[in-house]
């Protein structure tokens, strides 16, 4: 079951999100996990999320937003992060969580859902191959703060 993340939330989405950062290797500062929380339920903001429930726990994570293209006239859905835990692998969520995010965006008429992975995450791209096509396209960094 997929349902959208909810005010009383926090404590299971920063576990959530945490265990996709450490996935990443990655640790973000507190301002940021109160900004990215504090817009996922702003419903004027252009990002949204939602967790994968197994047994009423949440085991997945997923969070999109919707930005312009100027390749199309209807907006893009990006996929920005994607996460099941370790107990929740090979239950279909992460699938399901893929899904829900498509769904939203076809009601939304966007143009198209695009998503990036790490090249060493094999096993999702096992997923992300059935699901949708590989672009190509190698993404570039130019971090603009210290």
């Amino acid at each position: 079951m997929i349902r959208a993340i909810e005010p009383g939330d926090r404590e299971a989405w920063t576990q959530l999100w945490k265990a996709y950062l450490a996935f990443y290797e990655t640790v973000l500062p507190d301002e940021v996990f109160a900004s990215t929380w504090s817009r996922l339920l702003d419903p004027t903001e252009p990002t949204w999320g939602a967790f994968a429930l197994q047994d009423g726990q949440p085991v997945g994570l997923v969070h999109w937003l919707y930005h312009r293209t100027n390749w199309a006239i209807a907006d893009n859905c990006y996929l920005q992060d994607l996460f099941v835990t370790p107990e929740g692998r090979g239950g279909g969520h992460g699938r399901a969580l893929i899904e829900h995010v498509a769904a939203d965006a076809r009601t939304r008429n966007c143009a198209r859902l695009y998503w990036n992975t790490h090249e060493t995450n094999a096993t999702a791209m096992q997923l992300y191959d059935r699901l949708a096509s590989q672009s190509g396209f190698v993404q570039y960094r130019m971090p603009l703060s210290p």
